[in-house]
C-alpha cells in the first residue's frame, strides 16, 4: 500500500497520474466547442515552441515520419532515447520529439499547444502526413490538439497511444486541497476531470486518421485498463490489449511504453500499413521475445530498473512539494475559453 505521503516527482513515466479525484461542475456535451471550429492562436511564444522540438534523420526518408510525445513526469530522453528513438534511427525513419514544459507535469492545455506546433512543423519539414506516438499522457495529449485545432487533421495519418490515459484513471484518489495538492497534469488525468470531458466531447476520433490504442490488462496506473480505448467519432480505430496477441504477456503500464516487444510489433504494424494496427498481422514469435528490438539490455539497468524500484509505482516527494516539474495546485486548472461553444 502506498502511503499518502508518497507523491509526484522525477522518473515516474506517467505514474503520477494515479492520483486524485475532484468534484467539478458538469458541462453539457453541447456546451463544448464544435469539432470544426478553427483553433485559437497559440499563447506559448513561438521561440519556446520551436526550442522544444528536436528532429533527427532525413526528412526525405520514404518511411512515415513520427513525432514522439512523452509521458507524465519524464523527458523524451528518459522515455524514448533508449527504445523507440534507437529503433526509428535503425529503420531510417525521420523522427522528432517534443519536450514539454515542467517535466510534462504542467497544464496539458499548454502541452497541447506544443503538440500543435510540433505537428505543423514535422508536416512542413517532411511534406507527409505524420504519425504521433506517445506513452500514457503522451498517448492521449495529441488528441487535445486534434480536437481543438482541426487544421491539424489532414497533417496526421496515425495516432498511436501506448497505455494512453484517454479517459483518465480512477486509481489512487488522493488529490485535494492543502497537503494533498497535485500537479496540474495529475488533476487533469483523473476520471471525470473537466479536461477529460472536454477532450472526449462530441467525437473521440476524426475521419481520415487511424487510431491505434495498445494497452495491457495488467495496467495499474490507467485503471480500468479498458479506459484507454477509443470508440466514438469517424476515425479508424484499433483497440488492442497486449494479451490479445500474447495471452501470457505480463507487461505493466511502464513496460508497455518502454520495452514491451508486443507493443513494438503493433506500433510498427500501424506505421508500416494503411489504417491502424491489426493484431492478426503480428508474428506469434514476438511472444517469446524479452525486449523490443534495438534495446540494449544494459539500458534496462540504466533507465528501467530505477523506475521499477519506486515503491508502489509512485514517486517519492512529499505532498505539495515537487522537486522538478510543475508546482502542485489545489484544484484542476481552469479550461481555456476556446474549449467552450461560446468561445472567447
Amino acid at each position: 500500500m502506498i502511503s499518502r505521503r508518497v507523491h509526484n516527482v522525477v522518473f515516474s513515466l506517467g505514474i503520477v497520474l494515479l492520483l486524485g479525484t475532484v468534484a467539478v461542475p458538469a458541462q453539457a456535451e453541447s456546451g463544448f466547442a464544435p469539432v470544426d471550429r478553427p483553433g485559437p492562436e497559440l499563447s506559448v511564444p513561438p521561440e519556446e515552441l520551436q526550442a522544444a522540438l528536436s528532429c533527427h534523420g532525413d526528412p526525405g526518408s520514404d518511411q512515415q515520419p513520427v513525432l514522439l510525445s512523452p509521458a507524465t513526469s519524464v523527458t523524451p530522453e528518459q522515455n524514448y532515447s533508449w527504445t523507440y528513438a534507437k529503433a526509428f534511427t535503425a529503420q531510417d525513419r525521420f523522427w522528432c520529439v517534443v519536450t514539454m514544459p515542467e517535466h510534462t507535469m504542467g497544464d496539458i492545455q499548454v502541452a497541447g499547444e506544443h503538440l500543435v506546433h510540433a505537428i505543423r512543423e514535422v508536416h512542413r519539414l517532411t511534406g507527409k502526413r505524420i504519425a504521433v506516438l506517445g506513452h500514457s499522457q503522451g498517448g492521449m495529449s495529441m488528441r487535445w490538439a486534434l480536437r481543438f485545432w482541426p487544421d491539424l487533421r489532414p497533417m496526421v495519418d496515425d495516432v498511436i497511444g501506448m497505455a494512453p490515459s484517454n479517459h483518465g484513471t480512477d486509481a489512487m484518489p488522493l488529490c485535494g486541497p492543502g497537503p494533498n495538492s497535485c500537479e496540474p497534469a495529475v488533476w487533469q488525468q483523473q476520471a471525470g476531470a473537466e479536461f477529460m470531458r472536454a477532450l472526449n466531447s462530441r467525437a473521440e476520433t476524426f475521419a481520415g486518421i487511424s487510431y491505434t490504442v495498445v494497452y495491457t490488462r495488467h495496467d495499474e496506473v490507467v485503471t480500468p485498463p479498458e479506459s484507454a480505448e477509443l470508440h466514438t467519432g469517424d476515425g479508424s480505430i484499433s483497440n488492442v490489449a497486449t494479451q490479445d496477441v500474447c495471452a501470457t504477456n505480463t507487461s505493466t503500464h511502464l513496460i508497455v511504453g518502454t520495452t514491451d516487444p508486443v507493443t513494438y510489433a503493433l506500433v510498427t504494424d500501424a506505421l508500416d500499413h494503411p489504417g491502424p494496427a491489426e493484431p492478426d498481422r503480428v508474428d506469434p514469435s514476438v511472444c517469446a521475445q524479452p525486449l523490443m528490438p534495438h534495446v540494449d539490455p544494459a539500458s534496462v539497468n540504466t533507465y528501467l530498473q530505477p523506475l521499477q524500484a519506486i515503491p508502489g509505482l509512485a514517486s517519492t516527494a512529499l505532498p505539495g512539494v515537487n522537486l522538478v516539474g510543475a508546482p502542485s495546485v489545489d484544484r484542476e486548472p481552469q479550461l481555456r475559453c476556446y474549449v467552450y461553444a461560446a468561445g472567447c
